[in-house]
């Protein structure tokens, strides 16, 4: 970093966690070197869950218009979970606005390409918003971790008040998902750095091989492996010194190479 300069960020978490504790630790790490917004889901900012007219194209719209307050022409996105399905789809449709994107095991990234395994476990994901509410959210939890994992213990105390909406939203986010394909010919063309994070505990017929789709597809793919971590203890929380040292290192390569 050269003088005053301060990297423009936009980040999104997953469909569970809101932005402020989803991002708190990583951006404490980043410290002041980045000018950074961190954004909550379109899913959870009207009175109904989803909203009405919900697509993937609604996130776009929204991170459209946090960036433009911001005044970012443009600036590094970074997405996790759903918020990293709303950035691939945003790179789809805007890709003159991004200097880099990350993506942090995203949650749908189309279906040109899934191989059967990828595709036979979003027909698992499409079963659990029809399970009762007590059983949706340890559906949802062990389909995502490799076989032997266990899944992370229950926070202790009562569920925050925001809760029983991410029950709602899985079913609302799968809808959004199957409405919506990337154009892959635009990301074919992205010629921005792309970086994908990946759990090295996660079920390996989910992530992993959606990492491996897009290696082939973004000309500039950078695959970087936490061997020690899932979906839902992902390095944005719990290895945030290391991921923002490898964030920063990434944005100064786009912002070199690239200017």
């Amino acid at each position: 970093m050269v003088g005053e300069h301060r990297w423009p960020v936009v980040l999104l978490p997953g469909g569970i966690l809101p932005a402020g504790p989803a991002y708190q630790a990583l951006l404490a790490e980043l410290g002041d070197g980045v000018d950074a917004r961190a954004k909550d889901l379109e899913m959870y900012a009207g009175a109904t869950v989803p909203p009405h007219g919900y697509s993937l194209e609604t996130e776009v719209e929204g991170i459209r218009r946090v960036a433009d307050d911001a005044g970012f022409e443009s600036f590094h996105l970074v997405g996790y979970s759903a918020g990293g399905a709303s950035s691939l789809a945003f790179a789809s449709g805007h890709p003159e606005r991004l200097r880099s994107l990350a993506l942090m095991e995203p949650a749908w990234a189309g279906r040109t390409g899934q191989t059967p395994e990828e595709a036979a476990v979003f027909d698992r994901f499409r079963a659990i918003p029809k399970l009762t509410p007590d059983r949706i959210m340890p559906a949802f939890i062990r389909t995502q971790l490799a076989n032997g994992v266990e899944p992370p213990p229950s926070p202790p105390g009562p569920p925050p008040p925001w809760m029983p909406s991410r029950l709602t939203g899985i079913g609302g986010f799968m809808g959004a998902f199957d409405a919506f394909e990337p154009d892959f010919d635009v990301l074919r063309r992205f010629d921005r750095p792309v970086y994908f994070a990946l759990g090295g505990r996660g079920n390996p017929d989910l992530y992993a091989r959606m990492a491996e789709r897009l290696a082939g597809v973004f000309p500039d793919f950078t695959l970087d492996v936490f061997e020690e971590r899932h979906h839902f203890d992902p390095p944005h929380r719990v290895e945030p010194a290391r991921l923002a040292a490898t964030l920063r290192g990434f944005w100064t390569r786009a912002e070199t190479s690239y200017g």
